[in-house]
């Protein structure tokens, strides 16, 4: 029965002093940024607008201490090392936090059957 499928959810983010550093809207544009090798193209891939991909870029930026993209000859934009490093290692934590959430889902789940017998 779809309606008495059980769900865990959960939310990943990099937050200093109740700012947001990093989560999976900050991966989205950066990814998008990869994709289309702009800004602009990013923020239309994303539907939302120039000056708000700009504003949560350089957020983040400023906020990391470190620069996320920069611009090739031709004016394509691309992610810096350091970006490419951040991407895969939010992967991973997502990878493993999905992992474990599974397996807290599974656990909670078997309590739960054991405990309607």
């Amino acid at each position: 029965m779809k309606g008495n499928l059980i769900k865990l959810k959960y939310k990943i983010w990099l937050e200093k002093d109740g700012r947001v550093l990093f989560g999976q809207g900050r991966e989205e544009l950066l990814r998008a940024v990869e994709k289309c090798h702009s800004l602009s193209g990013a923020a239309k891939e994303l539907n939302m607008s120039y000056r708000a991909a700009w504003g949560r870029l350089k957020a983040s930026e400023e906020r990391l201490g470190m620069q996320l993209v920069e611009r090739s000859q031709g004016k394509r934009m691309h992610l810096t090392p350091v970006a490419k490093t951040l991407l895969d290692q939010f992967d991973l934590l997502e990878k493993k936090t999905s992992d474990l959430m599974s397996e807290a889902r599974q656990k909670l789940l078997h309590t739960i059957d054991s405990s309607k017998k």
